[in-house]
Protein backbone atom coordinates (compact mmCIF):
# COMPACT_ATOMS: atom_id res chain seq x y z
CA UNK A 1 0.00 0.00 0.00
CA UNK A 2 0.87 2.92 -0.85
CA UNK A 3 2.03 6.50 1.51
CA UNK A 4 1.30 9.51 0.99
CA UNK A 5 3.58 12.70 0.88
CA UNK A 6 2.31 16.15 -0.05
CA UNK A 7 4.94 17.97 -2.87
CA UNK A 8 4.83 21.45 -4.29
CA UNK A 9 5.91 22.44 -7.49
CA UNK A 10 8.91 25.16 -7.92
CA UNK A 11 8.47 27.89 -10.07
CA UNK A 12 12.05 28.20 -11.51
CA UNK A 13 15.74 26.79 -10.45
CA UNK A 14 17.70 29.66 -9.78
CA UNK A 15 19.65 29.53 -7.06
CA UNK A 16 17.81 31.77 -4.58
CA UNK A 17 14.72 29.96 -4.91
CA UNK A 18 16.13 26.32 -4.19
CA UNK A 19 17.75 28.27 -1.01
CA UNK A 20 14.86 30.11 0.06
CA UNK A 21 12.96 26.13 -0.01
CA UNK A 22 16.37 25.12 2.18
CA UNK A 23 15.56 27.78 4.36
CA UNK A 24 11.66 26.92 4.48
CA UNK A 25 12.11 23.14 5.58
CA UNK A 26 11.10 21.90 2.24
CA UNK A 27 13.86 19.33 0.13
CA UNK A 28 13.68 19.92 -3.56
CA UNK A 29 13.45 17.76 -5.98
CA UNK A 30 12.42 16.00 -9.14
CA UNK A 31 10.08 14.17 -10.46
CA UNK A 32 10.62 12.45 -13.50
CA UNK A 33 9.22 8.85 -15.47
CA UNK A 34 8.49 7.32 -18.42
CA UNK A 35 4.69 8.58 -18.50
CA UNK A 36 5.41 11.56 -16.56
CA UNK A 37 6.82 14.81 -17.47
CA UNK A 38 10.11 15.79 -15.63
CA UNK A 39 8.92 18.55 -13.13
CA UNK A 40 10.73 20.00 -10.20
CA UNK A 41 8.87 19.70 -7.01
CA UNK A 42 9.76 20.15 -3.22
CA UNK A 43 8.82 18.33 0.01
CA UNK A 44 8.74 18.96 3.46
CA UNK A 45 12.09 17.56 4.75
CA UNK A 46 10.76 16.20 8.54
CA UNK A 47 7.70 14.37 6.92
CA UNK A 48 9.94 12.63 3.88
CA UNK A 49 12.57 11.59 6.33
CA UNK A 50 9.89 10.00 8.54
CA UNK A 51 8.51 8.06 5.88
CA UNK A 52 11.60 6.90 4.86
CA UNK A 53 12.89 5.73 8.43
CA UNK A 54 9.28 4.27 8.98
CA UNK A 55 8.73 2.79 5.79
CA UNK A 56 11.96 2.49 4.09
CA UNK A 57 13.41 3.87 0.96
CA UNK A 58 11.90 1.24 -1.39
CA UNK A 59 8.60 1.78 -0.21
CA UNK A 60 5.61 3.03 -3.15
CA UNK A 61 5.02 6.59 -2.17
CA UNK A 62 1.59 8.20 -3.36
CA UNK A 63 3.40 11.92 -4.22
CA UNK A 64 0.63 14.49 -4.62
CA UNK A 65 1.73 17.36 -6.65
CA UNK A 66 -0.82 20.16 -6.26
CA UNK A 67 -3.92 17.70 -6.50
CA UNK A 68 -1.85 15.11 -9.41
CA UNK A 69 -1.20 12.26 -7.84
CA UNK A 70 1.79 9.61 -8.97
CA UNK A 71 2.95 6.42 -7.53
CA UNK A 72 6.62 6.85 -7.14
CA UNK A 73 9.79 5.60 -5.67
CA UNK A 74 13.25 7.12 -4.32
CA UNK A 75 15.12 7.09 -6.40
CA UNK A 76 18.21 8.66 -5.44
CA UNK A 77 18.91 11.22 -2.46
CA UNK A 78 21.62 13.23 -1.94
CA UNK A 79 23.10 14.36 1.04
CA UNK A 80 25.63 17.09 2.18
CA UNK A 81 28.45 15.36 3.73
CA UNK A 82 29.74 18.13 5.62
CA UNK A 83 26.42 18.92 7.09
CA UNK A 84 24.61 15.68 7.21
CA UNK A 85 21.62 17.08 5.36
CA UNK A 86 19.23 16.10 2.85
CA UNK A 87 19.95 18.70 -0.28
CA UNK A 88 17.85 16.97 -3.16
CA UNK A 89 15.67 14.07 -3.81
CA UNK A 90 14.85 11.82 -7.13
CA UNK A 91 11.44 10.41 -7.47
CA UNK A 92 10.56 8.16 -10.37
CA UNK A 93 7.14 7.59 -10.95
CA UNK A 94 6.60 3.59 -11.52
CA UNK A 95 4.33 1.28 -13.32
CA UNK A 96 2.79 -0.94 -10.58
CA UNK A 97 2.12 -3.68 -13.06
CA UNK A 98 5.75 -3.78 -14.38
CA UNK A 99 8.88 -5.13 -12.70
CA UNK A 100 11.99 -2.48 -11.85
CA UNK A 101 15.34 -3.00 -10.82
CA UNK A 102 16.54 -1.70 -7.33
CA UNK A 103 18.29 -2.40 -4.39
CA UNK A 104 17.78 -3.76 -1.21
CA UNK A 105 19.81 -3.90 1.84
CA UNK A 106 21.24 -6.93 3.52
CA UNK A 107 20.47 -8.11 7.41
CA UNK A 108 22.39 -10.32 9.07
CA UNK A 109 20.09 -12.83 11.07
CA UNK A 110 21.32 -14.81 14.25
CA UNK A 111 25.04 -15.44 15.20
CA UNK A 112 27.74 -17.11 13.96
CA UNK A 113 29.04 -20.06 15.92
CA UNK A 114 32.97 -19.34 14.80
CA UNK A 115 32.71 -16.21 16.58
CA UNK A 116 32.88 -17.94 19.89
CA UNK A 117 35.73 -20.06 18.66
CA UNK A 118 37.94 -16.98 17.70
CA UNK A 119 36.51 -16.15 14.29
CA UNK A 120 35.26 -12.73 13.13
CA UNK A 121 32.24 -11.71 10.72
CA UNK A 122 33.32 -10.18 7.74
CA UNK A 123 30.17 -8.80 6.24
CA UNK A 124 31.40 -7.91 2.37
CA UNK A 125 27.91 -7.13 0.73
CA UNK A 126 25.87 -4.65 2.71
CA UNK A 127 22.98 -4.40 -0.62
CA UNK A 128 21.62 -6.50 -2.98
CA UNK A 129 20.08 -5.38 -6.78
CA UNK A 130 16.92 -7.23 -7.19
CA UNK A 131 14.44 -7.42 -9.78
CA UNK A 132 10.85 -7.23 -8.53
CA UNK A 133 7.42 -5.80 -8.95
CA UNK A 134 7.03 -2.50 -6.97
CA UNK A 135 4.80 -3.66 -5.02
CA UNK A 136 6.59 -6.96 -3.93
CA UNK A 137 9.87 -5.15 -3.03
CA UNK A 138 10.96 -6.33 0.27
CA UNK A 139 12.70 -3.55 3.03
CA UNK A 140 15.31 -5.88 3.60
CA UNK A 141 17.02 -9.61 2.70
CA UNK A 142 17.57 -11.31 6.11
CA UNK A 143 20.61 -13.43 5.52
CA UNK A 144 21.07 -16.52 8.42
CA UNK A 145 24.32 -16.33 9.78
CA UNK A 146 23.59 -19.11 12.69
CA UNK A 147 25.19 -21.90 11.13
CA UNK A 148 28.62 -20.46 10.02
CA UNK A 149 31.62 -22.18 11.47
CA UNK A 150 34.85 -20.44 10.89
CA UNK A 151 36.02 -20.29 7.52
CA UNK A 152 32.54 -20.99 6.10
CA UNK A 153 30.90 -18.10 3.85
CA UNK A 154 27.71 -17.23 2.27
CA UNK A 155 27.57 -16.66 -1.74
CA UNK A 156 24.72 -15.16 -3.34
CA UNK A 157 23.35 -18.48 -5.02
CA UNK A 158 23.24 -20.20 -1.39
CA UNK A 159 20.12 -17.88 -0.65
CA UNK A 160 18.01 -17.30 -4.32
CA UNK A 161 15.87 -20.06 -3.55
CA UNK A 162 15.23 -18.26 -0.33
CA UNK A 163 13.91 -15.45 -1.85
CA UNK A 164 10.41 -14.32 -3.08
CA UNK A 165 11.82 -11.38 -5.99
CA UNK A 166 14.70 -11.96 -8.19
CA UNK A 167 18.26 -11.51 -7.02
CA UNK A 168 20.52 -10.10 -10.02
CA UNK A 169 24.24 -9.72 -8.51
CA UNK A 170 26.77 -12.23 -9.65
CA UNK A 171 25.71 -16.10 -7.98
CA UNK A 172 29.28 -16.38 -6.95
CA UNK A 173 29.79 -12.88 -4.56
CA UNK A 174 30.59 -13.71 -1.11
CA UNK A 175 27.73 -11.82 0.80
CA UNK A 176 29.83 -12.85 4.39
CA UNK A 177 32.34 -14.94 5.41
CA UNK A 178 34.05 -16.06 9.03
CA UNK A 179 37.26 -15.27 9.09
CA UNK A 180 39.95 -16.46 11.34
CA UNK A 181 41.29 -13.29 13.52
CA UNK A 182 44.71 -12.25 13.17
CA UNK A 183 46.32 -13.51 16.65
CA UNK A 184 46.53 -10.54 19.20
CA UNK A 185 50.31 -9.44 19.94
CA UNK A 186 50.79 -9.62 23.67
CA UNK A 187 52.23 -6.20 25.77
CA UNK A 188 55.94 -6.02 25.56
CA UNK A 189 56.30 -8.82 22.82
CA UNK A 190 58.54 -7.26 19.80
CA UNK A 191 59.62 -9.23 16.66
CA UNK A 192 62.80 -9.89 16.86
CA UNK A 193 64.76 -8.21 14.53
CA UNK A 194 68.94 -8.17 13.27
CA UNK A 195 71.47 -5.06 14.58
CA UNK A 196 69.78 -2.22 12.61
CA UNK A 197 72.19 -1.63 9.61
CA UNK A 198 73.97 1.38 9.93
CA UNK A 199 73.99 3.75 6.75
CA UNK A 200 77.36 4.50 4.86
CA UNK A 201 78.15 7.45 7.04
CA UNK A 202 77.45 6.30 10.31
CA UNK A 203 79.95 3.18 9.86
CA UNK A 204 82.79 5.49 8.86
CA UNK A 205 81.97 7.61 11.99
CA UNK A 206 82.12 4.30 13.83
CA UNK A 207 85.30 3.48 12.67
CA UNK A 208 87.12 6.59 13.25
CA UNK A 209 85.59 6.33 17.05
CA UNK A 210 87.47 3.30 17.34
CA UNK A 211 90.50 4.21 16.04
CA UNK A 212 90.43 6.89 17.91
Amino acid sequence: MAVALQAKTRPDLKKSTTRKFREDGQVPGILYGKKVESQPIAVDQINFIKLVRDEGRNSIISLDVNGNKHEVMVYDMQVDPLKNELVHVDFCAVDMSSEVDTEVRVQLVGEAPGVSDGGMVSHLVHQLSIRALPSEIPSEISVDISNLNIGDSIQVKDIVSQQSVEITNDPEETIITVLVQAAEQEPGQVEEEGEPELVEGEEAQTEGNEEA
